[in-house]
This record gives structure tokens, sequence and C-alpha cells, in this order.
């Protein structure tokens, strides 16, 4: 069992994330910038099947979405990261299609989105959307010193 606090499943997909311990180094100093520790982090790939079901049962959507994140933190308001991020590679290999970028680079946004949800940032409001953008292309901005 690997010691670190992210953790990578894959459910109804053979997609392998590639450079996980670099991932996880990043993920961990955008964090650690922001004020929070992350104590028990886990990434699902999946396809798009299965985030669909997970949409229906858990939030009553009945649409395909590239991610769900779910705050697992016992105690509320603190800085303690404790999540599981559900991502669709599915929608992520079309939604990168679509932006003609490369899959991984869609990923690597939807997994910091997925992070920046688990320490506070929203995206409801055209407001929070353009800070939740501004957030996530700031830590886009810095994986380049990990990869």
């Amino acid at each position: 069992m690997s010691s670190s606090k992210i953790h990578f499943f894959s459910e109804e997909t053979d997609y392998i994330v590639k450079h996980k311990a670099k991932l996880r180094a990043w993920i961990t100093h955008i964090a650690t910038n922001k004020g929070y520790a992350i104590k028990d982090l886990n990434y699902i790939i999946c396809s798009d099947e299965y985030l669909l079901k997970m949409n229906q049962q858990y939030l009553n959507h009945d649409t395909y979405t590239d991610v769900i994140t779910f705050d697992n933190n016992p105690i509320s308001n603190t800085n303690h990261i404790f999540g599981d991020i559900f991502i669709s590679i599915d929608r992520i290999k079309d939604n990168a299609d679509k932006l003609s970028i490369q899959p991984e680079t869609e990923l690597h946004r939807v997994m910091i989105h997925g992070a920046l949800h688990l320490m506070g940032h929203l995206d409801k409001s055209p407001k929070d959307k353009a800070l939740m953008t501004q957030a996530e292309d700031q830590s886009l901005s810095e994986l380049s010193h990990f990869l």
C-alpha cells in the first residue's frame, strides 16, 4: 500500500494516469500554498456511464459530466482535505478534442479543478467560475516545475 495521501483508481476504464508521483507532488504543492493539508484524496478515473450513474444517484442530475467531487472531511471548516474526485476519461478526451488540446492537459485541469473545490473554490456563479478558472490556470502554470 502506498504511503501517499493521494491515490489513483480506475473504474470501467483501462486508462492509466501517467506521472503519478509528480502529480502528487504538484497537487500537494498547490494545497500547501493555499494553506491546506491533504489527508486522504482519491482520484477515480472512470467511464462516462459510471459517472452518469453517480450523477443520477448522488446529485439527481441526468447528464454526463467530466468531474464530480465529494468532500469527505469529517470536520467542517478545517484546512484538511479528505475527498473523492471522480473523473470521466471519456468526457476528458471529448473536451480535449473540442478544445484542440492534449487529453492529458485537460485531465490535469480537471484534477486540479476537483482539488480546488475541496479548498473552498466555487464555480456556480459567473464571478466564482472566473475565479475558479484563474486558480486552475495559476495551478497549471506551476505544473511544469513538477513534470
